[in-house]
Formats: structure tokens, sequence, C-alpha cells
């Protein structure tokens, strides 16, 4: 990524809230549903990438479109399908340079767990090469960058109980019960929505 090319973003609407997808010309750096204001969000990413991420409606409308275009387009299509129930895999450029060493073999590992199945942390922490870093494989999955796209949800306490989610179990809940299928899941409140209903 140079000057000339920052990284780009979209926010694409979800059952489970907006979902921030920021793009470099080496694909999707980070997608990930938010809570709270936008402008927090992009303050967060551009401290990663050490580049201020714009808004992908800036490029010149004259101009061809272009492969982050594509991938705006494709991801945004991807999770539709996704959460409509016709979609099981996902097919998008990743840019994994947010992610190193066991993070990435264990996020890697994650990808493997297959549609509508769970894993154990200690699994993926085996299928990744470290046996017994099942701890660093729930910090791995509490810090991806990637939701949905890279299936952290599919990773489960030992005990089967789901755990947190980043602080949102109802939105692993439900990544879950849609893929059990064969009916789509209530979508689970937002935060904003949750202080409503108790206030």
């Amino acid at each position: 990524m140079t000057p000339e090319d920052p990284p780009r973003y979209r926010v694409h609407p979800s059952p489970i809230g907006d979902i921030l997808i920021v793009t470099t010309t080496d694909g999707i750096v980070t997608l990930h549903p938010f809570d709270g204001p936008l402008h927090a969000e992009i303050e967060r990413v551009a401290l990663r990438l050490r580049a201020l991420p714009l808004p992908d409606d800036e490029t010149d409308a004259a101009s061809p479109a272009s492969a982050e275009t594509d991938t705006f387009d494709s991801a945004a299509r991807q999770l539709d399908e996704y959460f409509d129930g016709e979609r099981e895999e996902f097919d998008l450029p990743l840019d994994w340079r947010l992610v190193r060493g066991f993070t990435l073999a264990a996020l890697q590992a994650v990808c493997d767990i297959p549609y509508g199945e769970t894993a154990g942390y200690g699994e993926v922490a085996i299928a990744a090469g470290v046996p017994r870093a099942g701890r660093a494989v729930g910090t791995a999955c509490a810090t991806t960058p990637f939701s949905v796209v890279v299936p952290v949800h599919r990773v489960v306490r030992a005990d089967g109980s789901i755990g947190e989610y980043g602080g949102r179990p109802d939105v692993k809940r439900f990544l879950l019960d849609l893929e059990q299928g064969p009916s789509v899941p209530a979508a689970p409140m937002s935060a904003a929505d949750d202080v409503a209903a108790t206030s």
C-alpha cells in the first residue's frame, strides 16, 4: 500500500448490525460488525494500518471499476447470500497483514471448520500445530480483524458453551443458529437496543 493507494472502506448493513469492510490493494484487511460511531471504528483501524481509510465513494466516478470496488461488491453480495442461508463458504481475497505468528495459524485453522459445525479451542490449537495453545486460540478469535468470513463463531468452549464473541454472545448464537438452518433466526438486538429495552 502506497500513499497513492490508501485503504478504502464501506459499511454494509446486515442482521447482526452494520459491518465495516476495509480493503487494501491486497484484499480485505478487516471485516467486522461494529457498535458505536463509525468515526471511532475508522480511527481504530487507521491506527492499526498506519493509514486513514477513505470512503469507497470517494473514488473517481469517471475511472474504470477498480479491483477494490470489485472486492467490496463481492463481499457485500457474499455476506447477503450467507445471511439469506444461500452461501456456506466465502471466496474473498483477505489481506492478513494485521495478523502474525500463531494468531495467523489459528485463524487459518478456523477457516477449515465446516459450515454448521463447531470445534473447541483445543481442537483448533492442534490443527494450528500447537496442541497446548487453546487459550491463545481464544485470544486469536477475540482479536481477529475478520468476522463472519473467518468463522471464529464456530469455535466454542470444551464444555460446549459458546463463549462471549467479543461481548456479544447473542451474535454468536445467531450465527450458529443460522448455520443450523433451515429457518432464519431472529436477528440479535444491538447494544443500543439492549439499553433501550432495559430503560
